[in-house]
């Protein structure tokens, strides 16, 4: 990915193995244009095809007042009915990319995340927080409702009253509301917001990353099934790791007393 550029994201690799995406529009907060949507469905669809350069992603946005502001209103002003419904088909696509990307995705959300920009932070397999970050689902005080998958992801990590709260009421909460009600893992001062999260996502790219990758999709699909159900597809998960260069290393090292070398294959 080091040779793409994008007009709205900015794209930073930290480390072996790790990309960190900014939403880099920060005169506007950050807001999803159809431009964002066109950038973020590209880099994920990427992602999804082939991500073993890659063993987690951070996103964030530019500055330090927004991670994502939401839709970009000032744009789908005056859009007909069509040009809106084409728009949010686009960012559909874009928000389903996020949620199937087989790598682990998590958010630093560094300042306000509304409407949309709360919707991709929940697409995350999960966040960190800046203390200065703001959070609201705001879309009924516009004449919408969420549509980025909030109604949905939302009540798996908060459960369903809290949900209907928070989405009911348009309101804005803190960044320890959202650590209090399961929405963000970690609250962090605005200084060491990215060095924490390039901390846990380090910690996670040392580890064997198909291991990472079938738990990440035992977790995801498993969810949507009966716990019995879900067992067996979680074994069938793990059966697909015993023949790996990866677990024979892992025993190895254990074995050694060394830290293993893992290749991914």
């Amino acid at each position: 990915m080091k040779n793409i550029r994008y007009q709205t994201l900015a794209i930073d690799e930290p480390a072996e193995h790790l990309m960190v995406v900014r939403f880099n529009r920060p005169e506007v907060r950050n807001a999803i244009s159809t431009q964002v949507g066109r950038d973020m469905l590209d880099l994920f669809t990427r992602l999804i095809a082939d991500a073993s350069p890659y063993r987690c992603v951070i996103l964030t946005g530019t500055g330090e007042k927004a991670f994502c502001a939401g839709g970009d209103l000032k744009e789908r002003n005056g859009m007909t009915d069509a040009e809106w419904l084409a728009q949010h088909h686009l960012f559909e696509r874009m928000t389903l990319a996020v949620i199937d990307c087989p790598i682990p995705v998590i958010a630093a959300v560094n300042g306000a995340a509304f409407g949309g920009g709360c919707e991709l932070a929940l697409c995350c397999d999960f966040a960190y927080a800046s203390a200065s970050a703001r959070f609201a689902l705001t879309e009924v005080t516009i004449g919408i409702m969420p549509g980025g998958g909030g109604t949905q992801t939302l009540p798996r990590a908060v459960g369903m009253r809290r949900a209907k709260e928070i989405i009911l009421s348009g309101k804005p909460f803190s960044a320890e509301q959202a650590l209090d009600w399961g929405l963000v893992n970690k609250v962090c001062p605005p200084e060491k917001l990215m060095d924490e999260t390039l901390a846990i996502a380090r910690t996670i790219g040392d580890n064997a990353p198909l291991s990472v990758r079938q738990a990440k999709r035992s977790i995801h699909f498993g969810l949507q099934m009966d716990l019995r159900t879900g067992m067996f597809f979680e074994i069938d998960a793990y059966n697909r790791l015993v023949p790996t260069e990866d677990r024979r290393e892992g025993v190895r090292s254990f074995n050694e007393k060394r830290k293993p070398a893992f290749r991914g294959r």
